[in-house]
């Protein structure tokens, strides 16, 4: 944690080449509590000489944000981040003007340093990405992009004020943005996860807002370009977020609240096929009021690397080894 924090919450996990000195880097917000004036956008490094993680600082505060964009930003977080096809560092921030996070806006920032070591990252706005009429508020994003084999990426991301559901935007391998697409025609999904079968056939993971909800899910068959509903999940999501990774071919697992009304109980689940999971891991069981969410995962050094809020203090860390010849 940066020093003083208080904080912290929906931590985001970037792979790094093989020849960066880090293996990953991590992202999340901290500071007094969600939304409080000094929020800041925070990151440390896992670095591969002493497999420690560097200390943590922060990279984007949203005064210098706002002053570089030219209008105010009232809080910041869900950072997400990606590194585009020439190795530069994209960043996507939810930034709020008047209003809470419903009504946030997509923040693009992209590395403005001639290193993404942590010591030397900067990061400087490209835009607000343009999503809506209404002054492109109420869309947020939370979890990792999709690679596409192009170079370029899908970003999943989802819509708030009013009907909640999700959407995937598209960049391409520079990371411009080339359009959006709906995933799911239901208005009670948040915070989709990606995952894909083959190189045309898709399946979103969603966050259902419902009494009694269940992990929800969409599916394309041609990149992208056309979503389907699906039946919900037999997993309980008890309004919280999820995310999903991609190993192999038919090896996905996904990290999710498994309570059906509480955050205390976090685990790892498996499934070939991305709509039928079995049990795979407990990565974090607490007591009632305890609470382990927001989950993020990535694949560096031939491991699975899973990072979550910890009872909104800190982020908490996991490493596991992967059988030989499992490999995304």
């Amino acid at each position: 944690m940066p020093a003083d924090a208080k904080a912290a919450h929906a931590s985001n996990l970037l792979a790094m080449p093989a020849g960066h000195p880090a293996a990953l880097t991590a992202f999340w917000f901290a500071g007094d509590r969600e939304s409080a004036p000094n929020v800041q956008i925070a990151a440390s490094q896992f670095d591969r000489a002493t497999r420690q993680w560097l200390p943590a600082r922060y990279v984007v505060n949203r005064h210098v944000m706002g002053e570089q964009l030219g209008f105010g930003l009232r809080r910041l977080g869900n950072p997400v981040a990606w590194l585009d096809a020439s190795g530069r560092l994209h960043l996507f921030v939810v930034a709020t003007g008047w209003g809470g996070w419903a009504a946030a806006r997509i923040l693009h920032l992209v590395q403005s340093s001639a290193s993404n070591d942590l010591a030397a990252l900067e990061l400087m706005p490209v835009r607000v990405l343009p999503l809506s009429w209404l002054w492109n508020t109420s869309f947020l994003v939370r979890n990792a992009p999709l690679p596409l084999a192009d170079g370029g990426m899908v970003l999943p991301a989802h819509f708030e004020i009013g009907l909640k559901y999700s959407v995937a935007l598209r960049f391409d391998r520079a990371g411009e943005f080339l359009g959006m697409v709906r995933l799911s025609q239901r208005a009670h999904m948040l915070q989709p996860t990606l995952l894909a079968l083959t190189p045309l056939s898709w399946v979103a993971l969603m966050r259902d807002t419902r009494p009694d909800g269940h992990i929800t899910a969409a599916q394309t068959q041609d990149g992208g370009a056309h979503w389907t509903d699906v039946p919900d999940l037999a997993l309980v999501n008890p309004d919280a977020a999820v995310a999903a990774l991609a190993l192999a071919p038919q090896q996905m697992v996904l990290a999710h609240n498994s309570s059906a009304h509480s955050r205390d109980q976090l685990d790892l689940s498996a499934s070939r096929e991305a709509l039928h999971w079995s049990p795979l891991q407990a990565l974090a069981h607490g007591q009632e009021g305890d609470e382990f969410s927001y989950p993020a995962m990535t694949w560096a050094d031939d491991s699975l690397w899973v990072s979550y809020t910890d009872q909104r203090r800190s982020i908490t860390w996991q490493r596991f080894a992967v059988p030989a010849g499992v490999r995304p």
